[in-house]
């Protein structure tokens, strides 16, 4: 069982966050029976995605169906404003990042940026007060930190759970106001990087080394949304850390014919 400190393990996550600046991977969706996801792949038992991530806020996930190859989804986010593209439905949604109320109809709940806190997490600052207990119970040992909002009311932001026999990170939970859980994120499989892109130019007479010093990345990951009614399973086949991605790889119009839908839009008065 792995000892560390408080501020050992704020250094060891805030490196990986601080240095993961651009992902390039290949994943296996599989959505839970029953969940919003489902109600978009529902005829598969799982889809192959390809998904692009670059900081601050860039995400593009493909979704293709397996063995034919046909997109289900085509989704991007940039910060502000989400696009999903599903022509199956022949639907192209729009609507803004912020916008948390969840839609009766599954393919409105779409977000490609609760995959993009999954995957490019937020630096703990300095200024942020985090706090330290252990957590032990039949299975395994962690150590958490709990990550404060500030104000009026002190609550939890954020909470990060370490494998002590590992020190790996194992599962990040967010909270919004009053305690909300928002996103409860589980990460398994560690396992090194074998194509990170390495630091341009090194110094003369040194080997280069995966840019940042991000040396792993979890394979298997489980994003739980539960106010959004749903859970979904990445596993991870192929990755790519730290390589230049084109503007354009992460721009989606609205395809020829497709139905635009702002989501987040009243629907009243509106024809059926």
């Amino acid at each position: 069982m792995k000892e560390a400190t408080r501020e050992e393990l704020l250094d060891a996550y805030n490196q990986i966050a601080r240095n993961t600046k651009t992902l390039n991977a290949t994943v296996e969706l599989k959505p839970t029976a029953g969940s919003r996801y489902s109600g978009v792949i529902d005829e598969y038992h799982e889809v192959k995605a390809f998904l692009l991530a670059e900081r601050p806020a860039e995400i593009r996930v493909i979704g293709q169906a397996p063995v034919v190859g046909t997109t289900v989804f085509d989704m991007a986010s940039d910060g502000e404003t989400f696009r999903v593209s599903v022509p199956s439905k022949n639907k192209f949604l729009v609507g803004p990042v912020g916008m948390e109320r969840s839609s009766s109809k599954p393919i409105e709940n779409l977000r490609p940026q609760h995959l993009l806190d999954a995957l490019l997490w937020p630096e703990i600052r300095k200024e942020e007060a985090v706090t330290l207990k252990e957590f032990n119970d039949e299975k395994a040992r962690y150590y958490v930190l709990t990550v404060l909002r500030g104000g009026y009311q002190v609550e939890a932001l954020r909470e990060i759970w370490f494998d002590r026999t590992d020190l790996h990170v194992a599962r990040m939970e967010t909270f919004g106001p009053k305690g909300a859980l928002l996103s409860d994120v589980s990460l398994a499989d560690w396992e090194p990087l074998d194509n990170a892109a390495v630091q341009a130019a090194p110094p003369q007479g040194t080997t280069p080394v995966p840019s940042g010093g991000v040396a792993a990345f979890p394979r298997a990951i489980r994003i739980d949304r539960p106010h959004d009614d749903y859970k979904l399973d990445l596993q991870v086949t192929k990755i790519t850390l730290n390589e230049d991605i084109p503007a354009e790889r992460f721009k989606l119009d609205q395809p020829a014919g497709a139905e635009l839908v702002r989501v987040g839009e009243s629907t009243e008065n509106k024809p059926q």
